[in-house]
């Protein structure tokens, strides 16, 4: 039981390092582990979601169609998936003081992102059998980076919602619609690759590709916002009335005694 848990969870440990370790000004372990620990209980929350979606129709648990694949992507998985994870993300930053800088918000979503995946993989590892090997390897190689890219995304706009004054209607929107979006794809993708065994190859290195596609595009957001971050750190930042104001102090005394 230690090594399937252990084979669950490794893959989302090492990623959450590594945004972890992007973050010139880290943030306090025990939100990280709180992060975590909300992420799965995301999961358990997004069946309060998932399940009243089913009993209305918008999908069904075994897709016959690619019509119904689509459905089930979206409605059953990428809904209240990303619903759950952007509510309990909501929960864990409302009155969180760290919460300070716009690289945090990808180091808060990336953890409750990653916390899903760990929980999520748990589940599938112990319920596959005598076949986890093969199941934790292939969930690593492709679910745990999937909800990886998706919490990024709404990271992102998260924080482009909080810090920013101008069009935070729109950050609003996008950092539900987007994650929303990518996760629905690629789930489509998964069951568009079982429903058809004669394209099922060429699906999967569809798949492989949009995988691909998305970590590359996460990869440059975490540096870009771990740049800006650093460059941010050497001066100081003042937020008010939604924006954030940066400035160096440094050159004059009298302005640092100014500083509140």
């Amino acid at each position: 039981m230690l090594m399937l848990t252990f084979a669950a969870i490794a893959p989302a440990l090492i990623l959450l390092w590594y945004v972890y370790n992007k973050d010139t000004q880290p943030e306090p372990t025990r939100l990280i582990f709180k992060g975590f620990c909300f992420g799965g209980i995301s999961a358990l929350l997004s069946t309060f979601i998932s399940g009243p979606l089913l009993n209305m129709g918008f999908y069904t648990t075994e897709p016959a169609t690619w019509q119904e694949a689509v459905k089930i992507a979206f409605f059953g998985a990428a809904v209240p998936e990303e619903t759950a994870k952007l509510l309990m993300l909501w929960l864990l930053l409302r009155n969180c003081q760290e919460f300070d800088e716009r690289y945090d918000g990808i180091v808060y979503a990336t953890t409750i992102g990653l916390g899903f995946a760990a929980f999520e993989n748990i589940m599938y590892v112990i319920s596959a059998g005598a076949n986890w090997v093969d199941v934790a390897f292939t969930r690593a190689l492709f679910a745990v980076p999937g909800h990886f890219a998706f919490a990024v995304t709404m990271g992102y706009y998260y924080s482009q919602y909080h810090f920013r004054g101008k069009d935070r209607a729109g950050a609003g929107l996008k950092m539900w619609l987007y994650p929303v979006i990518l996760h629905g794809v690629y789930d489509t993708l998964c069951f568009f690759s079982e429903l058809n065994e004669a394209l099922s190859f060429a699906i999967t290195l569809v798949l492989i590709a949009f995988c691909f596609w998305l970590f590359k595009k996460t990869r440059q957001r975490i540096l870009q916002e771990a740049a800006e971050n650093e460059y941010v750190g050497s001066g100081t930042s003042i937020r008010s009335n939604g924006y954030d104001i940066n400035h160096d102090w440094s050159g004059r005394p009298e302005d640092q005694d100014n500083i509140q």
